[in-house]
């Protein structure tokens, strides 16, 4: 009997070996800043978590915050998830952190740890328009509601003038601490450890996956940077100026579309730019190759296809905001006028100080092209002064004639003339030849 029950008890244990073995439970990382480049490494680990038929994804956080716009899509998506999410607050959550927090379903903070001031600020940490506060507000109330949390403390959290009872008056907002949140229903309970969390979970035993992000993820965040956005533009419109300019294609133009494209490409990941902001630029490179290739000079289509650039620059740099004001635009006009500039700048650069090298002297024509050598601009009609000849067509006043054995485009002096009239030239004037009637006695 003895026997019987070590043998049942070990039988036990190992079913609820195997049992915890079968359980996952992934772990992403939100941590520093809030970029736009964190929300794709996000959908992509509730995506992997989903697929891999996770228990639970927990997001470790520890962050001062970031972009609003970046922490709506990441809250956007753990909402959607469709496996339970949890915040695992080890140190903070603040500003735009705490949206996403509160987006999770279960909240466990590590003692000491915060969470809250969540109100808008600009670049220089000052408290921006009502418009983005309203925004925010309703964000956290809403965030708060749909998982079952205060919507007062929520709203505390942006707005100094909500009072909650005990907490806070009307002149701060609201920064919880762990066992302040606890209190209030922000915390779900305290732990230090990520096994004491999953122990909570009743995860204990489960297979962990650590999701870091990938060297694409990196890519797109490191060209989403303002500097190195403003860097491809620069060498875009570096690339666009040198071709009109020079004849035929060559490598400044494909840097300056591969420069664009990494641009675009990076903003259509994060959302800032659509599908239109890209047709867009296609059509103004076509108008600009046009005005390469086809049509001589640089006209209407040219100009046009160089606004349609600078539109899809202009848009995909205020894209995907859930709302705009006069320092997105002000931004987004600076960065423009930035590269642009940069790249005027560059081209005068390089037409002054490189003239003499070989690379330069492929792009432009370097040595003069002087009649005594032979070679001239125009035809020189001077030699047909005083000769005669007869008008081919009417000329009213311009027409052609025959003039010394070959055709002339000629202009009238004055007159109408009649087609087989003779004419004799009087003067030229560049490519102009001036013919009078010769009247017959």
């Amino acid at each position: 009997m003895k026997t019987i029950k070590i043998f049942l008890s070990i039988l036990l244990l190992s079913s609820a070996f195997i049992y915890a073995q079968q359980k996952k439970v992934y772990i992403a990382y939100i941590e520093d800043e809030i970029d736009l480049g964190l929300a794709p490494y996000i959908s992509r680990a509730i995506s992997d978590a989903e697929k891999g038929g996770a228990d639970a994804i927990i997001f470790k956080i520890n962050t001062f915050g970031g972009r609003v716009d970046a922490a709506t899509q990441i809250k956007d998506a753990i909402l959607d998830s469709r496996i339970p999410t949890v915040a695992f607050i080890n140190n903070r959550a603040i500003s735009a952190g705490a949206l996403i927090a509160i987006s999770c379903q279960t909240i466990i903070m590590a003692p000491g740890s915060s969470i809250g001031a969540a109100t808008v600020v600009d670049q220089a940490g000052e408290k921006v328009s009502e418009k983005y506060q309203s925004y925010m507000r309703s964000e956290m109330r809403a965030t708060a509601e749909r998982n079952g949390r205060r919507t007062d403390v929520a709203e505390a959290m942006v707005d100094e003038r909500v009072i909650i009872k005990g907490l806070v008056d009307s002149s701060r907002l609201v920064t919880l601490t762990s066992e302040e949140a606890l209190e209030y229903g922000f915390a779900d309970t305290l732990f230090t450890k990520i096994d004491d969390v999953l122990e909570f979970l009743d995860l204990k035993g489960a297979t962990v996956v650590r999701v870091e992000p990938n060297w694409a993820e990196d890519v797109v965040r490191f060209l989403n940077y303002p500097l190195v956005a403003s860097l491809l533009m620069m060498i875009g419109f570096f690339g666009l100026f040198a071709e009109v300019k020079t004849p035929g294609w060559g490598v400044p133009g494909t840097a300056g579309i591969i420069a664009l494209a990494l641009f675009f490409g990076s903003a259509y990941i994060l959302q800032l730019a659509t599908i239109v902001e890209i047709l867009m630029f296609i059509a103004g490179l076509i108008l600009i190759a046009s005005e390469i290739f086809i049509i001589p000079g640089f006209g209407i289509a040219g100009i046009s296809g160089m606004l349609l650039v600078v539109l899809s620059l202009f848009l995909s740099l205020i894209g995907g905001r859930p709302f705009l004001d006069f320092e997105i635009i002000s931004m987004a006009i600076i960065q423009l006028a930035g590269a642009i500039t940069s790249a005027l700048i560059l081209i005068l650069i390089l037409a002054k100080f490189l003239p003499k090298s070989a690379i330069f002297n492929k792009l432009v024509l370097s040595t003069a092209t002087a009649a005594n050598r032979g070679y001239v601009s125009n035809p020189d009609f001077s030699s047909l002064v005083g000769k005669e000849g007869i008008a081919l067509t009417t000329l009213r006043p311009a027409g052609t004639a025959e003039i010394d054995g070959q055709k002339v485009d000629v202009v009238s002096d004055s007159e109408y003339i009649k087609n087989g009239t003779k004419i004799k030239v009087i003067k030229t004037e560049g490519m102009r030849v001036v013919v009078i009637p010769i009247k017959e006695n």
